[in-house]
């Protein structure tokens, strides 16, 4: 099929690029990971991560809690890393377990290391178009959409979801690129209604096919963020199979987005680090 989303092929260019780049670097860059619990799902994200980080020759540091760590424990190892001058990104690992405060740990994080783009300045600079530390998955959506030359000025744009990761900064994202945005989720009344007529939909709620061909204009831009695992297959919110027949673009899942979140995050330690070299 010609009408493929190719984020693996995409993010394994820029990962490419990065690495040669740090080939000539006597210093390199860090990051650093904070994993609080074993959560499965976060074991794995931790290991792509780290995977990544090794291939391209940025130094990866693991800090694992037990989820009966204090949260002040927790908090005084991000200030150390934040005075640290040789760690150029810091992450903290989601979900993490419920009895900790999320928000206050992660805007613990000073803004200038925040490669996931999540702590409350980082935020607030990108709802004013300020130059920022952007999530890493929204930033690999527009990635994409850039790479296949897509012009996004007056394109009515459908986000499904209204996620910190992915719906909230595409909404800022796609209005400062000129297009028309609406937001659907869990209580949108009629959710077909808003998908018809989209040029762009772009589904991150982890239903599963929740988008369905019938939902879906003919020759629309259909980008798939959501991830569901049954007995350990991944599939994402869209129906692709059927989907892919009517769409002109559509992503992959997996193969999509994911590996484009991966090499957002990758760029997003390198900017950090080229930012502290300047």
């Amino acid at each position: 099929m010609n009408n493929i989303m190719d984020g693996k092929k995409i993010s394994n260019e820029i990962l490419e690029n990065i690495k040669q780049e740090l080939k000539y670097e006597l210093i390199k860059p860090s990051l650093a990971v904070i994993q609080i619990g074993n959560d499965p799902a976060s074991e794995k994200y931790v290991k792509n991560k780290q995977k990544a980080c090794e291939d391209v020759g940025i130094f990866f540091r693991h800090h694992y809690f037990e989820d009966n760590t204090s949260e002040l424990t927790i908090i005084n190892k991000i200030k150390e890393l934040n005075n640290d001058e040789y760690v150029h990104g810091i992450i903290i690992q989601l979900p993490i377990p419920e009895h900790y405060n999320t928000k206050r740990l992660i805007n613990s994080i000073i803004n200038s290391k925040d490669v996931d783009g999540l702590t409350d300045i980082n935020a607030g600079r990108l709802v004013n178009n300020k130059k920022t530390l952007i999530p890493c998955t929204a930033l690999g959506v527009m990635e994409l959409l850039k790479r296949y030359e897509i012009d996004l000025a007056g394109k009515e744009v459908v986000i499904v979801g209204k996620g910190k990761l992915t719906g909230k900064p595409l909404i800022e994202m796609f209005l400062q690129a000129g297009a028309t945005v609406t937001v659907c989720h869990s209580k949108t009344n009629n959710l077909s209604s808003h998908t018809k007529t989209a040029d762009i939909i772009v589904s991150a709620t982890g239903v599963n096919n929740l988008i369905k061909q019938n939902m879906v204009k003919k020759d629309a831009i259909v980008i798939d963020v959501g991830i569901n695992f049954d007995k350990g297959k991944q599939s994402g919110d869209v129906d692709f199979d059927k989907v892919s027949k009517v769409a002109s673009l559509i992503t992959p899942n997996p193969g999509g987005v994911g590996p484009m979140t991966v090499a957002m995050l990758i760029q997003n330690v390198m900017t950090c680090f080229r930012s502290k070299k300047k």
